[in-house]
């Protein structure tokens, strides 16, 4: 049985949609090979991957909370990178996320908790308006934070060093 969901070979054609560039990529991403860079702000990605996707409180631009883990979900966030009208997620996250700044970003997970609790208002007040459950998202983006984030991590990692999934009898890495 495999623990890692490899999505990036499922891509296909749809890779065309996620021309988002590394260097614009926001710092509220999940670590993994899918992440929002340059996005709009018209609210579309929650519509299509509403388990996925996560909009910053400034700009309401896009970012992905939690990588794919099936098909339907990695179809979920194909579909939100189509909608977005910058191209502005990437999915070359595999070629640029090292251990060591997996682990970097897992030690500064207290500023992505910090800026959640900081910011449910505006999510509330646009949930008034727009009704996507942007606050509800956030909550379950701290709690995903505080629990299964770390077992996920933790076998990518594993991919990362080994490019392969890791199996119920491999030793996964420390974060």
């Amino acid at each position: 049985m495999d623990l890692y969901f490899d999505p990036v070979p499922l891509l296909d054609d749809a890779r065309a949609a996620f021309l988002g560039r590394w260097s614009d990529r926001k710092w509220l991403n999940v670590p993994g090979p899918f992440y929002g860079a340059e996005t709009d702000n018209c609210g579309t990605g929650r519509i299509h991957a509403p388990g996925l996707v996560l909009y910053e409180a400034d700009y309401f631009t896009e970012y992905v909370y939690r990588q794919p883990r099936t098909a339907e979900e990695l179809q979920q966030l194909v579909d939100a990178a189509e909608a977005e009208a910058f191209s502005g997620y990437g999915c070359n996250g595999d070629t640029r996320w090292t251990p060591a700044a997996v682990r970097e970003w897992w030690r500064d997970r207290g500023r992505v908790r910090e800026y959640l609790a900081n910011r449910r208002a505006d999510w509330e007040a646009d949930d008034a308006k727009a009704g996507q459950g942007v606050a509800a998202a956030a909550l379950k983006y701290a709690a995903y934070l505080e629990g299964e984030l770390a077992s996920h991590l933790r076998v990518y990692l594993f991919w990362l060093e080994e490019r392969r999934s890791p199996t119920v009898a491999d030793r996964l890495p420390q974060l």
